[in-house]
């Protein structure tokens, strides 16, 4: 059997196109989902083209278990569920359980399938250190990592600073939580205990200077072209050691997206999702995340067969 998916093609506009292919055949720890909606986050359309051409590319879904895991765990046929892992952007898609969370009720599946990546990124990473009380810089805070990760930080009662791009990028972000809006790290006066880097660049290097003794920079995004260089000496610091850490760490996502689903459930959360529209319109989609037009996330609707081929 067949089904439409967004594949990997380097000649095409943003390196993708809609196109038929194979159903995938779920391994025993695997359930099948008819996906209802998609998410794209910017490295995946920045970075689609190293794919292998034919690729069924993305990794946040949402939508109905149509087929349980063989092997008796996960969701049962019919849960609304949220997933995340490889080639998601499918009418249908296999997906281990350990990466599945059921949705709640209330909890809207477009909302849901915004989350998985940017959502489990942020909140893994402010995880990092004790959050209350502490100053958490979030750079690149206007896209869709860093709109979650000024909630979360403020929900754990941490003082949130928000660094955009320019002002126009700032808007929303004092309603999510920030304490402090700035443009770069300009009017950043006072050291900061954890900073969660979302730009790369010379102004991580930058940013570093900006860290209290025993701080952490988890670096979890590189929106710059530019290399970051660090002045001799630079990372030299004597007293409580300061660091820097990468973030990868995508193992069993599925108790943590269900921390953020609930989050949404209770009002807690805002999904943030700022475009939305026919998976039919990628390209426009794409183009949109990688010129920075887009605060948050962008969801695309997937439409389903009257009936498999």
């Amino acid at each position: 059997m067949t089904m439409h998916a967004l594949i990997v093609d380097p000649g095409a506009p943003a390196s993708l196109r809609l196109a038929t292919t194979p159903e995938p055949q779920p391994a025993p720890h695997q359930a099948l989902l008819e996906v209802r909606h998609i998410s794209l986050n910017r490295g995946e359309i920045a970075f689609a083209a190293r794919q292998p051409p034919g690729t069924v590319h993305g990794y946040d879904a949402a939508g109905i278990v149509i087929r349980p895991a063989a092997d008796g765990t996960g969701p049962a046929a019919g849960t609304r569920v949220a997933a995340f892992g490889p080639h998601a952007w499918a009418q249908y898609m296999a997906a281990d359980t350990g990466a599945l969370a059921e949705v709640p009720a209330h909890v809207d599946l477009v909302h849901a399938a915004a989350l998985p990546m940017a959502g489990i990124t942020a909140l893994r990473t402010l995880r990092a250190q004790p959050l209350l009380g502490r100053r958490v810089l979030i750079t690149g805070a206007a896209g869709g990592v860093g709109r979650y990760a000024v909630q979360l930080a403020a929900i754990g009662g941490a003082h949130v600073i928000a660094s955009v791009g320019s002002a126009e990028r700032a808007g929303g972000l004092t309603a999510l939580g920030a304490h402090d809006v700035v443009i770069g790290l300009q009017g950043i006066d006072e050291p900061v205990d954890l900073i969660l880097d979302n730009v790369g660049g010379p102004q991580l290097a930058a940013a570093w200077d900006l860290l209290a003794p025993g701080g952490s920079v988890q670096n979890i995004g590189w929106a710059s072209d530019e290399p970051a260089v660090f002045a001799p000496y630079s990372l030299f610091h004597i007293g409580p050691p300061k660091t820097m850490t990468t973030f990868g760490d995508t193992r069993r996502p599925g108790p943590d997206l269900l921390t953020l689903l609930n989050f949404v459930a209770a009002g807690r959360l805002s999904p943030e999702v700022d475009w939305r529209g026919s998976w039919k319109r990628v390209t426009e989609a794409a183009q949109a995340l990688l010129e920075r037009r887009i605060a948050g996330k962008a969801v695309l609707d997937i439409e389903q067969p009257t009936g498999r081929q």
